[in-house]
């Protein structure tokens, strides 16, 4: 099975279950099963609804690769066992956020212990959407209460820094509203943006070298911004580290249409796309 037909069914597999907000364990059995069997893999459960997963490298450096777990829920009461999801030789349809960036960095990491590539992370988080907390709290675990968008991300950075796990670099795989309807890939750089923090001089050259390399080796690569959880790491590990710590924090993003409802669609090409750059990045990536 090549890299893309295996991403594809990890997609396929994640779409269909309703892993809505403050509900992402719903999810953890497929991807534990799906981890415990790659050779080497380090498994984690951090504040219980989110993943670490690791495997060690062949070549210097750590990177690691994010996504978040939940999806938002369109369907409430009518909400079935299982999601609906459909697949053509050029698209797939169903709950695209975030199962494609998922079944992107899951199917990487199967990977990982054949390849001579750096010690690769994995982080799953909950709770990066925050559509259900402000439409319809009372679907979400408690009412809502005491959850906030992005506390999973935020949960893992923290966890990277108590463990001493800091990695050369974070990239954060998402989906992008940002081309229309239009195949494309987009790459976000840049959280203090949103963040409203003060990049050390450090962080910025740090965040510059790893964009220019992944745009090296996809010069087609949009440069945009937009908020996910790339934005909390690249606060947390760099605000509570301090500034000679310097972890560039990026997006990686295939077009998604239509965006926060059912039935959205991404583009197979766009799957193969980030696929292709994220191997050649690993297989190239030398710490800063």
């Amino acid at each position: 099975m090549t890299l893309t037909e295996r991403c594809l069914q990890i997609i396929g597999n994640t779409a269909r279950i309703p892993s809505f907000s403050s509900f992402e364990e719903r999810l953890h059995p497929y991807l534990l099963d799906v981890a415990e069997k790659i050779p080497g893999c380090e498994i984690t459960v951090v504040a219980q609804r989110n993943l670490l997963f690791y495997v060690p490298g062949k070549r210097p450096g750590l990177v690691a690769l994010t996504a978040h777990l939940d999806k938002i829920d369109h369907f409430g009461a009518e909400c079935p066992a299982e999601l609906p999801f459909t697949r053509t030789e050029t698209e797939l349809q169903g709950q695209m956020d975030n199962t494609a960036g998922i079944g992107i960095i899951m199917s990487l990491l199967e990977q990982a212990p054949q390849q001579q590539w750096p010690g690769l992370l994995v982080l799953l988080s909950e709770m990066e959407e925050n559509k259900g907390l402000r439409e319809h709290p009372e679907r979400l675990r408690d009412a809502g209460n005491g959850l906030t968008s992005g506390m999973g991300a935020e949960r893992l950075a923290r966890h990277l820094i108590d463990e001493a796990l800091l990695p050369d670099a974070v990239i954060t795989v998402d989906t992008t509203p940002l081309f229309r309807g239009e195949p494309g890939c987009a790459l976000y750089t840049g959280h203090w943006e949103f963040t409203k923090t003060d990049p050390t001089p450090k962080e910025q050259a740090r965040t510059l070298a790893l964009a220019d390399r992944l745009t090296e080796l996809d010069p087609l690569l949009y440069r945009g911004n937009n908020t996910n959880d790339y934005l909390t790491y690249g606060k947390v590990l760099n605000e509570e580290t301090g500034p000679e710590t310097a972890v560039p924090s990026v997006a990686l993003e295939p077009a998604i249409f239509p965006y926060h409802q059912r039935d959205e669609r991404v583009f197979v090409a766009d799957i193969d796309r980030i696929l292709g750059l994220l191997a050649s990045y690993l297989g190239t990536h030398q710490p800063f």
